[in-house]
C-alpha cells in the first residue's frame, strides 16, 4: 500500500510539472540562443518556479502525514 501511494504522489507531481511547463513556458529569466540550425534553451526562471511550487507541494503533503 505504501508503494502505491508513492507512485500516486510521483504521478501527481509529474502532472503538475507538465501543466506548469505548458502554461509558463518561457519566462523572462530563461536563456535562449539561436544561431543557424542550432538552438539552445536553458529555463532558469522556469526551473526556479517549478522548484518553489514542488517544495510547497511536498511541504503540504508532509504536514498531512
Amino acid at each position: 500500500m505504501h508503494i502505491g501511494k508513492m507512485f500516486l504522489v510521483i504521478g501527481i507531481v509529474f502532472i503538475v510539472i507538465g501543466v506548469i511547463w505548458t502554461f509558463i513556458g518561457k519566462l523572462p529569466g530563461d536563456i535562449s540562443f539561436k544561431k543557424g540550425n542550432v538552438s539552445f534553451h536553458f529555463p532558469i526562471m522556469t526551473s526556479i518556479v517549478v522548484s518553489i511550487i514542488l517544495t510547497a507541494l511536498f511541504y503540504i503533503i508532509s504536514r498531512f502525514r
